[in-house]
Order: C-alpha cells, then structure tokens, then sequence
C-alpha cells in the first residue's frame, strides 16, 4: 500500500484491520481463559489451588497486582522484543523501564477498578452481574481511562520520552480517532468477550486471570511487531 494511501486511511478502518488479526489468536486466548473458568468450578484440585492463590492475595493486597502486572503487561513482553528482534530505539532499556513501571500502576489500577464494581454492582457471578461488569468496563472505562492513557504512555516512550512532542499530537484535532479509537477497535474483539469470562470469577481471582490473558495478548502483539 503506497505511504499516502496509509496515512489517509480512516482510523475505523486501521482499527478493523487490527480486530481481524486479532480474531484468531484473540479466539484461542479466550477458550484459554474459558477453561480457566469451568476448571475452578468443575475440577476440585484447580478450585483448591485457586483457593491458595485467593489466600494469598488477601495478605499481599494491591501488591501482588502491582507485581504480576508488571511482570506479565511489561517486562515479560518487553523482553521478547528486546531479544528475538533487532534492536529499535522504542525498544531501549530505557522503554523497557518505562512499560514495566507503567503496567505495575496498571495493575494497581485494574485492581482497584475491579474491586469498585465488586461494591457497586456486586460480587454475584449471575448474567445480569457480568453483563452490567462487562459494559462498564467496555465501554466506560476502557474509552475513558484505559486505552487512551496506554496510548499515550506507549507513544511517549517511542518518541524517546519527548513530552513536548506527545504533547503536541495530542493537541492536535481528532487526535482520539486518530489514535485511541483503532486500538480500542483492534483489542475489542479479544477483550469483549474475554472481560465477560474474568468476571465470572470471584473478584479476589479476577486479576490473575486477566494477567494470563494479558501476557498472552502483549506477547503476541510483540511477536507481531517484531516481525514487521
């Protein structure tokens, strides 16, 4: 595709793009997380190590959200990149610093976005309940707060941390569908349905599961980018 035709292409359609190379992995990571699910209702000894693994969260609190997050959304795909493609300067230790800390306040962020929708929706595993945690959290908070600051973020360690330049491009008009919204379109079709199968789960058990999907999902679109 010639650069001009690229660059005039609408960001629905970039983000369509994305979903559609998406669907399939995105399709396996969800029967991974399915399985997930339907083993700690169905299988004794998974739903006893879940119950450890609850245990254990009760005395780490955000910490161990913080941590795994950190270790799964971050470094562990950063390292990939870093070792399995040549070096590019989005890709510096300096980056890789960055997109470590960044998804350890993300997993202090998720972890408290999933305990608000505990209080106020509540802590049933029923339809009504997942469904209403679903569109909540697809539609208020992942537009709102989610994508556009992982956007940012990302795009401000590839500029090798210029904030005037980040900066700049945010001020500049329609800079949501320019780009928030193709991202929020590509990662639609993994994490719709996969935010239904973590709310599932009791909340204590929620973020671990997303942290499994997460490293797959940054893993895969780390050995896509490193290909290309």
């Amino acid at each position: 595709m010639p650069a001009e035709t690229a660059l005039r292409e609408p960001p629905w359609k970039a983000g369509l793009r994305g979903a559609r190379a998406n669907i399939l992995p995105g399709f396996v990571l969800q029967i991974v997380a399915l399985v997930v699910v339907l083993a700690y209702y169905y299988h004794a000894p998974t739903r006893a190590a879940f119950e450890r693994l609850t245990a254990f969260r009760a005395h780490t609190g955000f910490a161990f959200g913080m941590v795994s997050t950190a270790l799964f959304g971050g470094l562990l795909p950063f390292l990939y990149v870093r070792f399995n493609s040549a070096p590019r300067r989005e890709y510096g230790w300096r980056q890789g610093l960055l997109l470590t800390a960044f998804w350890g306040y993300k997993g202090l962020e998720v972890e408290a976005w999933y305990r608000l929708l505990a209080r106020v929706v509540g802590e049933g595993h029923d339809a009504t309940t997942v469904v209403i945690k679903s569109v909540l959290d697809q539609a208020v908070y992942c537009p709102v707060l989610a994508v556009p600051l992982t956007v940012l973020v990302y795009k401000w360690g590839a500029e090798g941390f210029n904030f005037r330049a980040v900066a700049a491009d945010f001020r500049a008009p329609g800079w949501y569908a320019r780009s928030a919204l193709p991202t929020l379109i590509a990662n639609a079709g993994v994490w719709v349905p996969a935010v239904a199968i973590i709310y599932s789960l009791p909340t204590p058990l929620q973020l671990p599961l997303q942290n499994l999907v997460l490293v797959f999902f940054t893993l895969l679109l780390a050995h896509l980018n490193a290909r290309h």
